[in-house]
């Protein structure tokens, strides 16, 4: 009890602070609505700079927080791409900030219209546990380069990235213009009823369906990154190490905590058996052992070793053929390390197929056409990504036209998230909106309309009382 009382305490106290810093940055854009182009390239290689310094401790926090995370996927997967796009942002950032002349009708003339692209206020950033690091960092990126300033609540599993990451950016930001909240799921919800001009989520489509609720109290603007089933798509005649080696890199990365993972892959069903033997060999080249392999990361917490291993236990309950991909034949009991495992012979009725996996189990469901491959997809709510594997360029066209997903990969997994001049965002039950690159600016600004006049007044002759010659003959030009 006493416990209790002392940890709903803390909460309290944590959500106090957030409040108030939330009033200062308020206060603070206020005073500073429209800052230029030099304060927030500079405000970006700050970012940079920062970024550099703290990489070490962040890939050690990072790997604390998962128990064991490989240091290179921290590289590759978060350091890397928050570098990039901080310097893709920099280098055009003058451009986008440019107002944009639009056209003027020929009945408004003497007139001019431009568009001028304002910071939206205080944006609100909610960054979850599997990417910790740069999905904070690309979202901050975009709000920085809008002239925002930012509040981001860090996941309270990954609390010593949260510690590092707040510690970085205190280094170079006052925090009535960054601020990194910390705390459990009661802070997590008062953050998301916060008066945001902006509010972007990453995580679990149910968990989104929760802050977009919250939002919707101050009417605020949402950006939710979620996730979702994707699919990968194995054609007729690609060749098998091909596609086998790409899915594998995609599936393995993080252990599959991945939001665009290949979740499930569909199959030709005479090349089924062909698959799994080439998934094997790619799967035990990437990971010739497992248990203490410092490039296979471990599931991050117990909470989700046990969902993860009760997909399993429902699947074997339910008749799936259970393949596990052990090279070295080691045993795991005392670790969090969940081996890569395919699934045969899957059903509707598991779990493993109604929810989004993230981890390392991949089901392989079979097809005999490719349009009972889309067909399937489409018949399942809309996934973050889709990836195709198959040489023929007009059944490359055919799988771009007609299907739906957020982001899709044609011959490869997840890179497709790191290419900083394409939009990355979900639709449907796997998201909505854009950011990363010239969306990111887009989204975190207010394209505000400006209609532009003079001294001379072209319109009085509309103004009542009507009727007329001029009113008889503006309707004779323009109303047909």
């Amino acid at each position: 009890m006493v416990a209790d009382i002392a940890y709903m305490q803390d909460q309290q106290k944590s959500i106090s602070r957030m409040q108030q810093l939330f009033d200062q940055q308020r206060v603070a854009f206020g005073t500073h609505p429209m800052p230029d182009a030099g304060s927030r390239i500079d405000a970006l290689k700050s970012l940079k700079t920062a970024l550099l310094r703290y990489q070490e401790p962040l890939i050690q926090a990072i790997s604390t927080d998962f128990g064991r995370r490989s240091a290179d996927e921290t590289r590759l997967a978060e350091i890397l791409p928050a570098i990039e796009g901080i310097k893709y942002v920099s280098k055009r950032l003058r451009r986008w900030m440019k107002p944009s002349s639009r056209h003027v009708g020929m009945a408004f003339q003497p007139g001019k219209a431009k568009v001028i692209y304002q910071p939206l206020g205080v944006v609100g950033v909610i960054v979850p546990w599997n990417y910790p690091l740069y999905l904070a960092m690309g979202p901050l990126t975009g709000a920085l380069a809008a002239g925002n300033r930012v509040m981001i609540k860090m996941s309270e599993s990954t609390p010593e990235t949260a510690r590092i990451f707040a510690q970085m950016l205190g280094d170079i930001f006052d925090e009535d213009q960054v601020a990194v909240i910390t705390g459990e799921a009661e802070v997590g919800m008062a953050f998301s009823k916060l008066a945001f001009d902006h509010l972007l989520f990453t995580g679990s489509t149910g968990v989104g369906k929760h802050v977009m609720r919250a939002a919707a109290e101050n009417l605020t603007p949402v950006t939710l990154e979620l996730g979702g089933k994707s699919p990968a798509i194995v054609s007729k005649d690609v060749p098998l190490a091909d596609a086998a080696e790409r899915i594998a890199f995609g599936k393995g990365v993080n252990a599959g905590q991945t939001c665009v993972a290949p979740d499930y892959v569909l199959c030709p069903r005479d090349r089924v058996d062909g698959l799994v033997d080439a998934l094997r060999i790619q799967f035990s080249r990437l990971y010739p052992t497992l248990r203490d392999n410092a490039d296979y990361t471990q599931v991050v917490n117990p909470r989700q070793y046990q969902r993860i291993q009760g997909y399993l236990q429902d699947a074997r309950e339910k008749g799936a053929r259970v393949i596990e991909l052990n090279p070295a034949d080691e045993t795991f009991s005392d670790t969090r390390v969940l081996p890569p495992t395919l699934l045969l012979d899957v059903t509707d009725d598991m779990k493993i197929m109604q929810e989004e996996i993230f981890g390392p189990l991949m089901p392989i469901v079979p097809y005999d056409r490719i349009e009972e491959a889309m067909a399937y997809i489409a018949d399942r709510p809309r996934p973050l990504a889709l990836y195709y594997f198959g040489y023929d360029k007009a059944e490359q066209e055919r799988l771009m036209n007609q299907t739906h997903a957020g982001g899709m990969c044609i011959n490869d997994t997840i890179l497709h998230v790191a290419q900083d001049d394409m939009p990355f965002g979900g639709i449907g039950p796997s998201g909505m909106g854009h950011y990363h690159g010239h969306e990111g600016f887009l989204t975190f600004s207010k394209a505000k309309g400006v209609y532009i006049k003079q001294r001379f007044n072209g319109a009085r002759p509309i103004y009542p009382p009507y009727g007329g010659t001029i009113l008889k003959l503006v309707y004779k030009l323009f109303i047909r």
